[in-house]
């Protein structure tokens, strides 16, 4: 006669006949398992493309009297040669001099890493590799390789450790900021970088209308964003996304505390998704049921000044003014002054990194060029009650600022 246990251990041997994904495969909401792989849309960034941006940075560090440029582990790195290296206690860094070919220092035990790689990098047929012993100065090695008088410039990630030391060798050699070189080299975006961002978005903002419509008042916020994540997984992507709910919305980057969403109340998700190094940044506030007339009005607010941030954005307009025409709405409709609950600059550039140079903010005097990218995020944030903030990524064209996806048009209606 069969016994609780014999009918247990025979299931168990039953399931473990079954092929491995019919027994893992997770049961998904239909609007999730609706999208499917996009990443392979993507055309990866070519070393010809790379090469443009070794010259432009050239141009720059003329233009900018630098001798030569070290850029260590990091997104700048990564953008010019294509290496993914992190940061460490051993000092590795690719350096780019004004003229004459690039060099890499790095510990001798990376030599072959490094070289399986110069072929994939701008000017690698020419590129040194100096190498150091663990008990070697890899500092005095860089600055003695670098051709010509002049300052050295940092990229904007490299240590203080390596900088302070950087300048210990070579006290005769002026350290200055890379950024004028790096940013104003990845500050405009190509063709090709417009794309990867375009479907970037895209995909984010399917994502997001999957979660909603999977979606239901009682679930936790933490289980809102492991929609999101299940999304982009089936995309092909990879992402974080942070949802906030009730009074927490009124934090701009939200609480760690454990939400409920409820009904009638506003949900806030924002972040995005990576694809092939570059990133999306969308925000989207909504209701589960019927919202307010207060939550209605400070939609329409925010929805306001965020159309008024992008007609302002204009060829050879400083920066600032996008900011301003946002802040103006926010302001007259009496939910000023300044920072009083529009508490956060109106936004801010992207592309390899979710926050990038330059920033769309009170002072900034930059002017606005073709190819910039940046965050339309204006936001009404009430401590006690909740938060509104509508985050869309654009970028600036000839004819004014085009964005990457329609912006939101309702709380109730957030996807249509």
């Amino acid at each position: 006669m069969p016994t609780r246990r014999s009918f247990l251990l025979s299931s168990a041997a039953a399931t473990a006949a079954l092929p491995l994904a019919a027994q893992s495969a997770p049961v998904l909401p239909a609007p999730i398992a609706a999208l499917s792989n996009r990443s392979h849309e993507a055309v990866p960034i070519t070393l010809a493309e790379r090469q443009r941006r070794v010259d432009r940075a050239r141009e720059l560090m003329k233009q900018q009297k630098i001798a030569a440029i070290a850029i260590t582990g990091g997104t700048s790195l990564v953008y010019f040669t294509g290496i993914r290296s992190g940061v460490s206690e051993r000092m590795f860094a690719w350096i780019l001099p004004a003229s004459g070919a690039p060099y890499i220092v790095c510990p001798a035990f990376e030599e072959a890493r490094m070289t399986e790689q110069l072929s994939q990098m701008p000017d690698g047929a020419h590129t040194r590799i100096y190498t150091w012993n663990e008990d070697e100065d890899p500092y005095a090695l860089l600055v003695a390789h670098i051709p010509g008088p002049g300052p050295l410039a940092l990229d904007e990630r490299v240590p203080f450790v390596y900088a302070d030391r950087l300048a210990k060798a070579a006290p005769s050699r002026t350290i200055v900021s890379g950024i004028p070189v790096t940013a104003g080299c990845r500050a405009i975006k190509s063709s090709a970088e417009l794309a990867i961002m375009q479907l970037a978005n895209n995909i984010t903002l399917s994502c997001y209308k999957a979660a909603y419509e999977s979606g239901h008042p009682g679930m936790t916020t933490a289980e809102f964003t492991a929609l999101v994540s299940k999304g982009f997984a089936q995309c092909g992507v990879s992402g974080a996304i942070s949802c906030q709910t009730g009074e927490w919305s009124a934090l701009p980057h939200g609480s760690i505390k454990p939400q409920v969403i409820r009904e009638n109340q506003i949900v806030l998700i924002d972040d995005g998704c990576v694809l092939e190094g570059y990133v999306s940044d969308i925000s989207r506030t909504f209701v589960y049921g019927k919202a307010s007339d207060r939550q209605k009005k400070i939609f329409d607010v925010v929805h306001a000044a965020q159309a008024a941030a992008l007609s302002a954005a204009k060829v050879g307009a400083p920066c600032h003014v996008v900011d301003d025409a946002a802040r103006k709405i926010v302001t007259d409709a009496g939910f000023g002054p300044d920072y009083k609950t529009f508490s956060h600059r109106l936004g801010h550039g992207i592309g390899m990194d979710g926050h990038e140079w330059p920033y769309l903010v009170r002072g900034n005097n930059q002017p606005l060029e073709v190819g910039m990218c940046f965050s339309d995020e204006p936001g009404i944030y009430l401590p006690g009650e909740f938060g509104v903030r509508l985050e869309d990524d654009w970028h600036m064209a000839a004819q004014g600022g085009v964005m990457f996806t329609p912006t939101s048009s309702s709380l109730e209606h957030p996807f249509d």
